[in-house]
């Protein structure tokens, strides 16, 4: 879909709305519907604008204090909102709507950094100017409910119905039952041009896994956020219910978001040695810079509370660093061979906003190949009961101080950006720190 095709859907009558939205610090679509024939006339090439408030709002789209880009005593302006025309696309689940996704510029026309679209591209223009391509996917896993999201909503979210009646993980006859909504995404998504590879049954009580045919980072992290909206969206048409939360209940597996990474050249995997069938030089620098970094950029992996309660051993979710070939206890899993010879990076839960999970990748792995770092020998064993092994951050307040302290993370996303992240980080923290729970309640009400 190009924005010529979308003015003669307009004039047809085939689409009458376009959804104008940007991706925020938390991962959602926010933005405008616009009519069609005032997108096409006025914001296709003008744009528009947006509250600056909007990359310094939590969850419940407060106002935090504390940052320099956007505050009380600035007035909390407007930033530009233009749009990517490349990612125009048709949203089939809606009726005549289509979608395109934004950057975020200020007044002088300068790209806010602190975005996370923009933070991802400046990875991506550090990939393009060594001349390298970098593929890349996500793969996303969720629980689904025989629940709405207001009946979910009214019971405070508690005792709600899972999909299934037992763990599904590669079966094929309860998630039968769940077809027609799962036929409806993955067809609806290739409309939407979001390609599903597969969809399975995983292994926890109504968890399902959706897989997507990979492209370069930032179509990739466009196609996720559009991927993780549209899928809520179809559910609740279904009268079901959909959630991304890393850790839904100490009793389940937590659910993830694994990226498979690799970095070619002249249509060339640089991460395959041919002569040796196997990793190259290029591939354990790469990798030995994902396992020296990434646990100080682990904010942009698990970026929530509820993220670090899924490290646990025995989990699926790896809890220390180490590598190995199609081990599953290990923070990084390398998988195929020849093209397809790749590094699946285990560390991001279902939560994670991807435009910064794919840029910390590829920030550590750049790191790795600069450095000439190597990854060591590959893992044997259960990872999860070696002493010997680095630990992954074991909250948000840790990850929040590490990615303060990272001189990687200053060096290549910029001071700003970093004080940035880490404030949002430490305002969550603060924020649950301030809650009361009903794990409280129950074990001090009657009996403290």
């Amino acid at each position: 879909m190009n924005l010529q095709a979308l003015k003669s859907k307009i004039k047809s009558g085939a689409i009458d709305t376009v959804i104008v939205a940007f991706p925020d610090v938390l991962g959602r679509l926010v933005g405008k519907r616009f009519a069609g024939q005032f997108f096409i006339e006025n914001v296709a090439s003008h744009g528009t604008h947006g509250c600056n408030y909007l990359l310094t709002v939590n969850m419940e789209m407060d106002p935090m204090d504390g940052f320099k880009i956007a505050n009380w005593e600035k007035g909390f302006g407007d930033f530009e909102m233009r749009p990517d025309l490349s990612t125009i696309r048709i949203l089939p689940w809606q009726t005549a709507a289509a979608l395109v996704i934004c950057d975020y510029h200020h007044h002088d026309g300068k790209i806010v950094d602190e975005a996370p679209r923009s933070v991802l591209q400046s990875q991506v223009d550090r990939v393009a100017k060594l001349k390298l391509v970098c593929n890349i996917a996500s793969e996303l896993e969720f629980f689904l409910f025989n629940n709405t999201y207001h009946q979910a909503s009214q019971a405070v979210y508690r005792n709600l119905t899972p999909a299934s009646d037992y763990r599904i993980d590669y079966h094929t006859m309860q998630p039968a039952r769940e077809e027609h909504l799962m036929r409806a995404i993955r067809n609806m998504m290739g409309a939407a041009r979001v390609p599903v590879e597969s969809s399975k049954g995983e292994w926890g009580r109504g968890q399902h896994e959706i897989n997507f045919i990979y492209d370069q980072p930032l179509p990739m992290a466009d196609m996720h956020v559009v991927f993780k909206q549209g899928i809520k969206e179809i559910a609740d048409q279904h009268g079901k219910a959909i959630t991304f939360m890393p850790k839904l209940a100490e009793t389940e597996v937590g659910s993830s978001c694994h990226i498979h990474v690799s970095l070619w050249k002249n249509g060339q995997n640089l991460f395959w040695d041919q002569r040796g069938r196997g990793g190259s030089k290029f591939f354990r620098h790469f990798l030995g810079g994902l396992m020296k970094y990434c646990p100080e950029l682990c904010c942009f992996f698990a970026p929530t509370i509820n993220a670090y309660k899924r490290y646990q051993a025995a989990s699926w979710a790896p809890t220390k660093m180490a590598w190995a070939y199609d081990n599953r206890t290990v923070g990084f899993r390398v998988v195929g061979q020849g093209n397809s010879f790749r590094i699946e990076n285990r560390m991001p839960g279902a939560d994670a906003n991807p435009y910064l999970a794919f840029a910390a990748t590829i920030a550590a792995g750049l790191a790795g190949v600069e450095e000439r770092l190597d990854c060591g020998e590959v893992y044997e064993g259960n990872a999860y009961i070696d002493p010997k092994l680095a630990s992954l951050p074991k909250t948000l307040r840790d990850a929040a101080r590490l990615l303060g302290e990272s001189k990687l993370a200053r060096r290549v996303f910029g001071d700003h950006v970093v004080n940035f992240y880490a404030h949002t980080a430490r305002l969550e923290v603060q924020a649950f720190d301030d809650a009361v729970t009903d794990w409280e309640r129950v074990r001090y009400f009657e009996r403290i």
